[in-house]
């Protein structure tokens, strides 16, 4: 029997970690072991001093090491992915993503961010030696989160989004482990 991670932390309440969650269940739904990491609920002293002896600092590592793939998601702030999530990728070694399929994502409040994915995010997982999938952007408003915590995605975002996480889906061994952070 494979042994089960417990999650870092379960997903918070933004829409990119709903958006995350929800994508996570799609795998789970399809086999594959799925682990959520939310960057920001590392603690923040041992994150920015790089501490990777911090135990939540190398459990955080650890998951990444032993995922067979990644979702990589964040908001974009100042056309850019999040400081914090810049933050744990420099803590990965330097070829941490070597061998290793992954999907970036975004989300942001205006279509003038659409570019962070591509001229921000994909040339850092690609120096950590990523095999990036195509990424997306999705428009805040074209997420819903209900009270029971389902997310719903506007038909101009799913129907864009679900080729880009069906060729990612395709690209994954049966049964991987991904860590969605």
């Amino acid at each position: 029997m494979r042994q089960q991670l417990p999650p870092l932390v379960a997903p918070g309440s933004s829409r990119t970690a709903h958006l995350v969650a929800h994508l996570g269940r799609q795998f789970s739904a399809n086999g594959h072991e799925v682990h959520h990491l939310d960057v920001r609920s590392l603690p923040a002293e041992a994150l920015l001093s790089a501490d990777t002896k911090h135990p939540e600092i190398a459990r955080a590592v650890d998951l990444v090491a032993r995922s067979d793939a990644l979702i990589v998601a964040s908001p974009v702030y100042k056309a850019a992915y999040s400081g914090v999530l810049k933050t744990f990728l420099d803590l990965l070694p330097q070829y941490g993503l070597r061998g290793k399929a992954v999907l970036p994502l975004a989300t942001g409040g205006s279509p003038a961010h659409v570019l962070a994915v591509d001229y921000a995010l994909r040339p850092v997982l690609t120096s950590l030696g990523a095999d990036v999938a195509q990424g997306w952007f999705v428009l805040d408003r074209h997420i819903t989160v209900g009270t029971d915590r389902a997310v719903t995605l506007a038909p101009e975002a799913g129907d864009a989004l679900a080729p880009v996480v069906d060729r990612f889906r395709a690209a994954l061994p049966a049964g991987s482990r991904l860590a969605a952070a």
